[in-house]
């Protein structure tokens, strides 16, 4: 049985997809990240990172004790190494398959991040909207270009990392899926074989039921305090409020 943390969100959507494909039992655990859960000791102990998705495998790869993994990277390339799934074996295919989700990680997620936090948190947040104008401008630009990079691998090859579905494909549609939000469906214009690969991903069965997994756990409306006290909570880390967090949980573990 592995335990998985996770909210709803496109990162947490890279462990359930992932899970659903490789069939594997799991438990979901909820990681209210609007109401302060990844800063509670126990799950600190898991993802010092105070990030979801994180698992703990309770009958790990190798065997022994259970294994807690961080990062939905290297969550995916443990699961695919566990299973044999969605990693290819022979040295070429599986470094193919590995520089398309260290891409991911480095560069589609946290730009997506940044300029649906410029373009749309933003607003919410700064006192002079021309505070935001040119980090909307360098985000927006930067998913821009990324998806262009995308269109241009898709145009030659059926999937991300070349004919075979890989965890490229599985740790990237998430954000990719998303891009049409974020830019304008009309981006998808002169980006048709990403286009094309997005919905194509879509009609996976596993990757359905990870994209819907407890969907209705993000879904309450909050109240205007409660998403003020959100936007704080997510929005203004520092180290100082870190080591306040790791501090709370060396206490609870005394």
């Amino acid at each position: 049985m592995i335990d998985l943390y996770y909210w709803p969100t496109p990162n947490g959507w890279k462990a359930t997809i992932m899970l659903e494909e490789c069939g594997l039992e799991y438990r979901s655990i909820p990681v209210d990240i609007g109401g302060g859960d990844q800063f509670k000791p126990e799950f600190l102990r898991i993802s010092p990172n105070n990030r979801m998705p994180a698992i703990v495998d309770h009958d790990p790869l190798g065997g022994g004790e259970p294994l807690s993994v961080f990062e939905s990277g290297a969550i995916l390339e443990y699961l695919a190494e566990k299973t044999g799934k969605f990693l290819p074996q022979d040295t070429a295919g599986k470094y193919q398959a590995l520089q398309w989700v260290h891409w991911q990680m480095a560069n589609l997620g946290p730009m997506m991040g940044n300029a649906n936090h410029f373009k749309n948190y933003g607003k919410n947040l700064a006192g002079d909207p021309k505070q935001l104008e040119y980090g909307t401008k360098r985000f927006v630009g930067e998913v821009d270009r990324l998806a262009g990079v995308m269109d241009a691998q898709l145009s030659v090859n059926r999937y991300l990392a070349g004919a075979e579905y890989t965890i490229a494909d599985i740790i990237t549609w998430p954000w990719a899926m998303l891009i049409g939000r974020l830019l304008g469906e009309e981006m998808f214009e002169p980006n048709a074989h990403l286009k094309r690969w997005v919905a194509e991903i879509r009609e996976r069965p596993a990757v359905e039921k990870g994209f819907q997994a407890h969907r209705d756990w993000g879904q309450r409306e909050l109240t205007e305090e409660e998403e003020k006290a959100r936007r704080e909570l997510l929005f203004n880390q520092d180290a100082a409020k870190v080591r306040k967090a790791r501090e709370e949980a060396a206490r609870a573990t005394a």
